[in-house]
C-alpha cells in the first residue's frame, strides 16, 4: 500500500520518522507552514522557516525516499500581531509562487479575532490570485463556532468551495462542512483530535468521497504514522484496498492537484536516494555510511 500525509509538521521531526514513515508505506508528504511554539518576533524569522520548508526540509525527505511539498501561509495564532503580520503579507506572494508550493495555509482561527478575520480574507484573495487551494486550520477552543465562522467567511470572499478544505474536523465539525463543497480533512492524534476507530466511524457514516485523513504530527504528543494505522484500522473494519488507497492516498492528492504542482503520477515515482548529496554544503547524515540507490524508475 501507498500512503501520503498531506498535513505533517516534519520540521519537528527526526529522521528516524521518515525512516519509519517510508518504512510504513509513505510516499509523499505537505508540510503546512505554522505556528513552532514559541511567538516569532521579526519577519526574518518567518522568512528563513520559509526557506527552510522548500530547500532543506525537502531535501531531508528526499534523502529518505519521500516526495516534499509545502504550503505556505501567515497562521492564524501568529496574525493576532498586526504589525508583524502584516510584513508576513508582503512577502508572502514571492513564496506562493514557487514550485512545490501546493496551497495557501495553514490559515484560520486561533482566537476567532478580527485581526483572524483579516488575514484570512486576505489569504483566500492570493489563493484565487495565484489559483491555489487553500489549507484551513479550525481552532481548538470554540470549534463549532469556528468552523461555521469559517465557512461564513469562505463565501463572503467568493473563493470556490472545492478550493478549500477545512481541517482538524470531528463528529461535531463533519456534519457542518458536508453541507459544503469543501473537503474534509480529519487529524489522527494519540490523545486529542480525532482516533483511527473514530476516524473509519465516520467514513463509514458519510463515505468516502472528499474525505481527507492527515497526521498533524508536530512537536507535541503525536504519531508520523498515523495515516498507514488509519489503513489498518479501515482493513480491519471490512475496507477494501481500492478504498483504502482513495481516502489515504488518493483524495489528499486529488485536492492539492488543483494546484497544478503535484500529481499522483509523481508522488507515485519511487525518488533514487542518494545520502552522498548535500544541501548547501550538508548532509542529512550523521556519520553513518551513506545508502546510494540504483535509478529506481527503470
Amino acid at each position: 500500500m501507498k500512503y501520503f500525509d498531506p498535513h505533517i509538521h516534519m520540521v519537528s521531526r527526526t529522521t528516524d520518522d521518515y525512516q519509519r514513515m517510508f518504512a510504513a508505506g509513505i510516499v509523499g508528504v505537505i508540510e503546512p507552514a505554522f505556528w513552532q511554539g514559541q511567538p516569532r518576533t521579526s519577519v526574518g524569522s518567518f522568512i528563513d522557516y520559509f526557506d527552510t520548508l522548500l530547500g532543506w526540509e525537502r531535501f531531508r525527505a528526499s534523502q529518505f525516499g519521500i516526495h516534499h511539498y509545502c504550503t505556505m501561509g501567515l497562521n492564524p495564532k501568529e496574525a493576532n500581531d498586526l504589525g508583524l503580520a502584516k510584513e508576513v503579507m508582503e512577502v508572502l506572494p514571492r513564496f506562493l509562487a514557487k514550485d512545490g508550493v501546493v496551497a495557501v495555509g495553514e490559515i484560520g482561527y486561533d482566537d476567532i479575532t478580527p485581526e483572524e478575520d483579516l488575514f484570512m480574507a486576505e489569504q483566500m484573495q492570493l489563493a484565487m490570485e495565484f489559483e491555489l487551494p487553500v489549507l484551513v486550520h479550525t481552532p481548538h477552543r470554540d470549534k463549532i463556532g469556528g468552523t461555521k465562522r469559517t465557512i461564513a467567511l469562505i463565501r463572503e470572499v467568493g473563493i470556490p468551495e472545492h478550493m478549500v478544505i477545512i481541517d482538524h474536523l470531528n463528529e461535531q465539525t463533519l456534519p457542518l462542512v458536508m453541507e459544503t463543497d469543501c473537503w474534509r480533512g480529519h487529524s489522527i492524534y494519540p490523545n486529542t483530535k480525532m482516533s483511527e476507530q473514530r476516524m473509519v466511524a465516520l467514513l463509514k457514516e458519510y463515505g468516502l468521497e472528499k474525505m481527507v485523513v492527515n497526521s498533524a504530527a508536530d512537536w507535541g504528543c503525536s504519531d508520523p504514522l498515523k495515516v498507514p494505522k488509519t489503513g489498518a484500522a479501515m482493513r480491519q473494519a471490512g475496507y477494501s484496498d481500492a478504498d483504502i488507497t482513495q481516502v489515504l492516498f488518493d483524495n489528499p492528492i486529488d485536492f492539492f492537484a488543483q494546484s497544478g504542482r503535484i500529481s499522483k503520477e509523481e508522488v507515485s515515482i519511487p525518488i533514487s536516494v542518494d545520502q552522498t548529496k548535500l544541501w548547501e554544503s550538508n548532509s542529512a547524515l550523521r556519520g553513518q555510511t551513506p545508502i546510494v540507490e540504483t535509478d529506481t524508475e527503470n
